[in-house]
């Protein structure tokens, strides 16, 4: 079988040579190329036709986002981004996804040498999850951490409360930056409550909840423990924390939990779903969108079982069409749809099955 070719692009020697190191000692991947800025990144990628590219953010010459900008307009190409998990630069990475990129390799702060090898699994993981990623012309947690179910978190039920209000209930991991944008876009500001498990680090998941508020009619925010679930709103689990339904009185909470990952992630979207399952039931309707692995696939068929009603974003639509694959294969969904019609599906749904009229 071929070897994954990579091309790195960085202004530090050191990063180059790091970053060489670990795509070098797996054997199925070969680093063809390094480069110190896009200008000469430009001639090498012509030349080389690499399978993916990793790409610092901050470098002379050319800005690495103006850089993707122009490549993903020309050249689409799978990109991994290198960023510092600052604030600043946290924007800076949500804006390089909402370009093309196919995800983010944090870049750290101290002890660099160490530090990349500290991700070096991962590094190499999300190199051969980037180069099956589909990705198109531009037009307008830790991988070796334990594998858990949801049991790891919470039991399993199906005696959901008899309540009437609804929830959307959403699960994503690559690609799903871009994705959630073009799903929450278009909600109504009476739409119901929406509460989301996206794979992020944790850095990154404010500033993603900000710009998706900045954009969206309803509210967006990052969850937090305890507050009370309100319809028009979207909750974003934090990076470091699983997000879980859970009630108080007669209301929708949410719950933040730092049990082990699940799935190999800190939020795990198995474990959102089960917890929809356990406490909404037939009240929620499920959604999985583009993402690599199978977070998500077990859960969704929990709520299935317990009367939710439940979507998976299609194969075309899909950056990577990992986690809707298996919840398809384990009779998770009950529809499959093109990303494009996701929103007014589920909000059809809801419409004709209990929930108020909603319009787009």
């Amino acid at each position: 079988m071929p070897k994954i070719r990579v091309i790195v692009v960085d202004d530090s020697a050191l990063m180059r040579s790091l970053l060489k190191e670990v795509i070098d000692t797996a054997p199925d991947m070969e680093c063809i190329a390094a480069a110190p800025d896009p200008i000469i990144a430009r001639e090498m990628i012509r030349e080389l036709n690499p399978d993916v590219i990793t790409l610092d953010v901050e470098m002379p010459k050319m800005d690495g986002l103006d850089f993707l900008s122009r490549l993903m307009r020309l050249k689409p190409t799978p990109v991994l981004m290198i960023s510092s998990l600052t604030e600043h630069g946290s924007e800076v990475a949500l804006r390089a996804l909402e370009l093309g990129a196919v995800d983010i390799i944090p870049k750290p702060k101290l002890d660099i040498a160490q530090g990349i090898q500290n991700y070096a699994d991962e590094i190499r993981e999300k190199i051969r999850m980037a180069s099956k990623a589909k990705v198109r012309a531009l037009a307008k947690e830790h991988v070796a951490s334990p594998s858990h179910s949801a049991d790891a978190v919470l039991p399993k039920s199906v005696r959901p409360l008899m309540k009437s209000e609804k929830l959307i209930i959403v699960g994503a991991s690559t690609g799903g930056t871009e994705a959630l944008k073009e799903f929450l876009l278009p909600m109504p500001p009476d739409a119901p409550a929406i509460l989301i498990a996206q794979h992020m680090p944790e850095m990154f998941t404010k500033s993603f909840a900000n710009r998706l508020d900045s954009l969206c009619r309803i509210t967006v925010k990052e969850a937090e423990h305890g507050e009370r679930v309100l319809p028009g709103h979207a909750y974003i689990a934090p990076g470091h924390s699983h997000l879980v339904l859970g009630v108080s009185g007669a209301n929708y909470v949410c719950q933040l939990s730092q049990a082990p990952p699940v799935n190999r992630h800190r939020p795990s979207v198995d474990v959102l779903f089960r917890s929809a399952a356990n406490v909404a039931g037939r009240n929620a309707v499920g959604v999985i969108l583009t993402g690599m692995g199978k977070d998500g696939a077990a859960g969704m068929l929990e709520m299935r079982q317990a009367g939710a009603y439940n979507f998976a974003q299609d194969e075309a639509s899909c950056v990577v069409f990992g986690m809707p694959k298996e919840a398809i294969a384990q009779g998770g969904a009950n529809e499959v749809v093109p990303l494009k019609d996701m929103t007014q599906k589920v909000l059809a749904w809801l419409a004709a099955n209990g929930g108020r009229a909603l319009r787009i």
